[in-house]
């Protein structure tokens, strides 16, 4: 049986056989033997090389080559610093994470207010965007009843939290006339908000009874066999599927 998932990265960054081969020093015919059969699996330098060359998780393109015990180490190694609070986030960080970034901006929020009331935010995008990044920003629909409903599980007076959306999507909204930059509208709980800069990544756990800025929060660095990181990636892009292109005419209705 193929590995599709590694022919899939290969193709997607450009690679053939002979192109990856040349790239981590082994033989066409290897990688030949290792995309068409996916119960061959290549050395650990191998697979470390091969995962940073297309940018994908080690267990992602060989599920069954990282023990769980090696999986819970390197969980524990992608954990830069975790913050009680998300307030307690240094603004530095967040400047340096948006600065730095060169490839993609995937954010999923209810309303973010704190990051887009950042009078650079918007600026900075717009700026990178133009220089070839890509971003994709999840807000949650405030005429959906989880908007009003995460009002009262934050002990908030009614209205609040869909309040707050409208405010942080008046902020952003001219972003999405950029070319390379998508909003859209989200009606899921949000267990987690997600804030991924390339292979950095900021995770605000919410706690029932209290706004996300009191609740804590973990800075992550992608691990080429890292699952942690993964596995926030993957709640984004099940959110994305789900979400429809924001219609910023529909909430001033």
């Amino acid at each position: 049986m193929p590995n599709e998932r590694l022919r899939d990265a290969l193709l997607r960054k450009g690679f053939t056989p002979a192109s990856a081969a040349e790239s981590i020093g082994v033989d066409t015919k290897t990688i030949e033997r290792w995309i068409n059969n996916s119960s061959r699996t290549p050395y650990p330098k191998h697979r470390r090389a091969l995962a940073a060359l297309v940018n994908e998780a080690e267990n992602f393109l060989w599920p069954d080559a990282v023990t769980p015990e090696r999986r819970a180490d390197l969980a524990e190694a992608e954990v830069v610093k975790i913050y009680p609070h998300r307030s307690l986030i240094p603004p530095d960080l967040w400047s340096r994470l948006l600065r730095d970034c060169s490839e993609r901006i995937d954010i999923l929020v209810l309303a973010g207010l704190f990051l887009a009331e950042e009078p650079s935010f918007a600026k900075t995008v717009k700026t990178i965007v133009r220089q070839g990044l890509s971003a994709r920003m999840l807000f949650g629909d405030p005429l959906a009843d989880e908007a009003n409903k995460r009002s009262e599980e934050e002990r908030l007076a009614n209205g609040t939290v869909p309040a707050r959306i409208r405010n942080a999507l008046a902020l952003v909204e001219t972003l999405s006339d950029i070319e390379g930059v998508e909003i859209r509208f989200h009606g899921t709980t949000l267990y987690n908000s997600i804030f991924r800069f390339d292979d950095e990544m900021i995770v605000n756990m919410h706690v029932f009874g209290e706004p996300g800025a009191y609740a804590p929060a973990m800075h992550l660095r992608r691990l080429p066999a890292g699952d942690l990181f993964e596995t926030y990636t993957t709640s984004f892009e099940h959110v994305w599927s789900i979400s429809a292109a924001a219609d910023f005419s529909r909430i001033r209705a």
